[in-house]
């Protein structure tokens, strides 16, 4: 019972809101432009049941790892067979610009959702942050040529007040090797010692080799909740999604590059895992893991894969960069292509998943 209760149910909760607003985006999208919207399924395969609204049959299916809107005339054969009335109504005879536009909106969406959701959470919970607590001093460092010692707190640094870890670790980076003036609270007491940055070769988060300026000193784990205001929320959630946005894009990169190991990747039981791990700790917690899996899911429909959104996208772009459209048959085996690389895709993430699960 705990396992449905903490693992299922919140798993296709969060699954189902994702999908949701996903079609959603291509939904609106495509009603703002006067497109004929006949079917709206969160999941694929045989309809479990369903209800017609107006001209919309919305719709529950088999599948639940994804969805899909149907369009008026979204497969070019249908064309000869429309009846003229309708004929402007179909998704083939927009602009092209439109068509971009409704399939962009789903991954946008997506974004948008993730957004809201960080917002929502820092306006409700607050911001955790890093308390500027050393928790161990490098050997031979500046930091342990200066003194410093385990538990010692970072009150400021030349003058400027320093209230997180990261505000600590932004002054050390930019400080290009000057020497730093710092007020440090050890035991009570406040004590001033100057620290003098050097240069050094650190690994990043992609494992990666990389230069930076430190001082040698790593964070004690301490983490404080402060309480944000609309303005300081809206600006915390605008900069979290950018964050995770621009981390999922390079994400990609690097796992093209070869950076990071295929063997990192993780699928469905994965995130089900993890959605379980939060809901037992604190529902609330699903908020921001929802908005970061909304960002990827975004980012990868992006992609330049026939049969997703970015492959679409691709095709369009062709088509109003040329003129015309590429032929059916040659879509058809870019799309054969596309679906081989996601079936690839998914029997990697599936292995990786019951690979962890078996460790």
């Amino acid at each position: 019972m705990d396992f449905l209760v903490y693992y299922v149910l919140p798993f296709v909760i969060v699954l189902g809101i994702l999908i949701f607003f996903h079609e959603l985006g291509h939904f609106l999208a495509a009603k703002s432009f006067g497109v004929k919207v006949e079917k709206f399924s969160l999941g694929f395969g045989p309809k479990l049941f369903g209800k017609k609204f107006g001209e919309t049959e919305y719709m529950i299916s088999v599948v639940p790892l994804g969805g899909y809107v149907k369009l008026l005339g979204e497969e070019e054969t249908e064309d000869t067979n429309l009846p003229p009335e309708e004929e402007e109504r179909a998704f083939s005879n927009q602009h092209v610009l439109k068509r971009i536009v409704i399939v962009a909106a789903g991954p946008i969406f997506n974004i948008l959702l993730a957004l809201f959701l960080f917002i929502f959470f820092y306006m409700a919970v607050g911001a955790e942050v890093r308390v500027p607590e050393v928790g161990q001093v490098t050997p031979n460092s500046p930091a342990a040529h200066a003194g410093l010692k385990k538990g010692d707190v970072f009150v400021s640094i030349n003058g400027k007040k320093i209230n997180t870890w990261e505000e600590l670790k932004d002054i050390v980076e930019h400080s290009k090797g000057s020497p730093l003036t710092c007020k440090i609270k050890r035991d009570h007491r406040l004590i001033t010692t100057v620290i003098t940055p050097q240069q050094s070769v650190i690994k990043n988060l992609f494992g990666e080799k990389v230069k930076s300026v430190i001082i040698g000193v790593v964070q004690s784990g301490k983490i404080k909740i402060v309480s944000l205001g609309p303005i300081s929320a809206i600006t915390m959630g605008v900069k979290r999604t950018w964050e995770i946005t621009k981390l999922t894009c390079l994400t990609v990169v690097k796992l093209v590059q070869r950076a990071i190991p295929i063997k990192a990747l993780g699928g469905p039981i994965l995130i089900g895992q993890m959605t379980g791990q939060l809901a037992k700790e604190n529902i609330i917690y699903l908020v921001p893991f929802m908005g970061f899996i909304s960002i990827n899911l975004g980012i990868l429909n992006l992609l330049p894969i026939p049969v997703l959104d970015g492959g679409f996208i691709v095709f369009f772009l062709i088509e109003l960069v040329t003129g015309k459209s590429l032929t059916v048959k040659l879509k058809e085996r870019a799309q054969q292509v596309g679906i081989a690389i996601l079936i690839m895709l998914m029997l990697v993430v599936f292995y990786n998943d019951i690979a962890r699960l078996l460790k």
